[in-house]
């Protein structure tokens, strides 16, 4: 709705799927909406400053909790996974995803220890 609500204003304005980074997860507390899994947010195009990252739904902008993964018009454009399963019922195996996002190094210390 944001992003819609940005185009009628005259900004152009893009959906962004990716990760969110909380570092309240690297000590196993509970933490930001949409951390641990696939998350969404937009980008808004201001003049001078360029493609800004804005997400509504923790207030944060820009920085590197955002990790983007896909930029598209639509959301639908940026579907994480699709696919199609040809077989029989009991050819199906399953399939499971575990993702997380932890710091690997400070962005500060140029060795990443």
């Amino acid at each position: 709705m944001m992003i819609e609500g940005l185009r009628r204003l005259g900004f152009a304005s893009r959906f962004v799927s990716g990760y969110l980074y909380d570092s309240a997860l690297d000590g196993g507390e509970t933490g930001m909406l949409g951390s641990g899994a696939t998350h969404a947010w937009l980008e808004v195009f201001l003049p001078g400053a360029g493609w800004t990252h804005y997400d509504p739904t923790n207030r944060i902008n820009a920085g590197y909790d955002l990790i983007p993964v896909a930029i598209a018009r639509h959301p639908g454009q940026a579907v994480p996974l699709a696919g199609s399963w040809f077989g029989s019922a009991q050819d199906y195996l399953g399939m499971s995803i575990n993702v997380a996002v932890r710091k690997l190094g400070d962005v500060s210390d140029p060795s990443g220890k």
